[in-house]
């Protein structure tokens, strides 16, 4: 109910008790004081609706309708009305025993001077007033049925957005290097096959075309499915795997200068592509950050292999952590440990400078 019809109907039922009370003050033929007394009593049953808040409106309302109950035997029918509205009001504030509390003068009447009025009164008193307490929880809770589906559907979207981007780097990951592979191979085969005709040269160059046109399409796909990193999706190039790490580890001592030594211990075995994949981002991610934020240090690889994991170890002798250092690098580490169902940690190492350790599950399978 707004606030312009709930004044109104107070206002309504004030002007009702006023003229109940001088019409029962002439059919009763009650005394000047008595008649005045009344009126005042019909007016305090009424006008607290207009006048005051809910809590002393509530108050003052019951005050008064208690004493016209227990001085005239009786209670005009809009301060009935006001004595309902007011505890229903009450508790749709919030407020639970004051309104059930308000009731109890009622049942106390009812034992005493039990009437019809007063019965009345005392049974529907508490139920108004839980009344108005049952529609305020209703009403709160479908605030927060709202505002958990609002929660939910941002999560929702978050993890669908997380899940895109998984989806553009897996594909990227495991698709774009066969295409590669068709490409290159094709212009290998047409540049050093001798004799071949010119139809089957044209062939294999409208196959590398191809493949060429399909990886760009694949791209561009992704871009749509990984709208985060749209140009990044574009500019990766075919992923490698521990195989092409030592040529990782040459152009790290190319670039910064420094010592970079690769460790291998345990007998090496043969990995999931992925797998793979992820050990060798991780230790180009480990690698880039030593040369960022602390360039000119030596850096130690170190993987070894096990039965049941790979486990790496890139550590560098430099200051440590910077607490300035920003970025996704470390994020981006976990999250490749984490998509092969591994573990890392990162942070200072015991000896010195900065440490990056992670677990991937391994593979039991040939040697390599």
């Amino acid at each position: 109910m707004t606030t312009g019809w709930r004044n109104a109907m107070a206002g309504a039922l004030v002007f009702a008790a006023l003229a109940e009370s001088v019409v029962r003050s002439v059919v009763v033929g009650a005394s000047l004081q008595s008649g005045l007394a009344l009126g005042l009593l019909a007016l305090a049953t009424t006008v607290p609706l207009v006048l005051l808040h809910p809590v002393p409106a509530a108050v003052a309302v019951t005050v008064a309708s208690v004493l016209s109950l227990a001085l005239f035997d009786g209670l005009s029918v809009a301060g009935l009305v006001g004595q309902l509205f007011v505890l229903y009001r009450l508790g749709r504030t919030g407020a639970q025993v004051l309104p059930t509390a308000l009731a109890v003068p009622f049942l106390v009447l009812a034992l005493i001077r039990p009437s019809v009025l007063v019965v009345l009164l005392a049974s529907l008193g508490p139920a108004v007033a839980w009344a108005g307490i049952a529609r305020r929880a209703q009403g709160e809770a479908q605030v927060h049925h709202a505002a958990r589906q609002a929660v939910a559907g941002r999560l929702v979207e978050h993890t669908a957005r997380g899940e895109r981007a998984r989806i553009a780097r897996e594909l990227h990951d495991v698709v774009a290097h066969h295409i590669s592979m068709i490409s290159v191979q094709a212009e290998t085969a047409r540049l050093t096959t001798p004799g071949m005709p010119v139809a089957g040269a044209h062939r294999l160059s409208e196959i590398g075309d191809t493949a060429r046109a399909g990886l760009i399409e694949m791209r561009r796909l992704l871009g749509v499915l990984r709208e985060d990193a749209r140009t990044e999706v574009a500019e990766r190039q075919p992923q490698p795997g521990l195989g092409q790490l030592n040529e990782l580890i040459d152009e790290a001592r190319e670039t910064s200068g420094a010592g970079t030594r690769l460790i291998v211990s345990g007998a090496p075995v043969t990995l999931d592509p992925g797998i793979e994949l992820a050990a060798y981002r991780i230790i180009q991610e480990a690698l880039t950050n030593a040369r960022r934020h602390a360039p000119g240090v030596a850096v130690d690889v170190e993987l070894r292999y096990t039965r049941e994991a790979l486990r790496l170890r890139i550590r560098d002798n430099g200051p440590g952590p910077s607490p300035s250092t920003g970025g996704h690098g470390l994020t981006g580490m976990r999250e490749r440990a984490a998509a092969v169902g591994g573990t890392l940690r990162a942070g200072p190492a015991a000896v010195g400078g900065f440490m990056v350790e992670a677990t991937l599950p391994g593979t039991t399978g040939e040697t390599t």
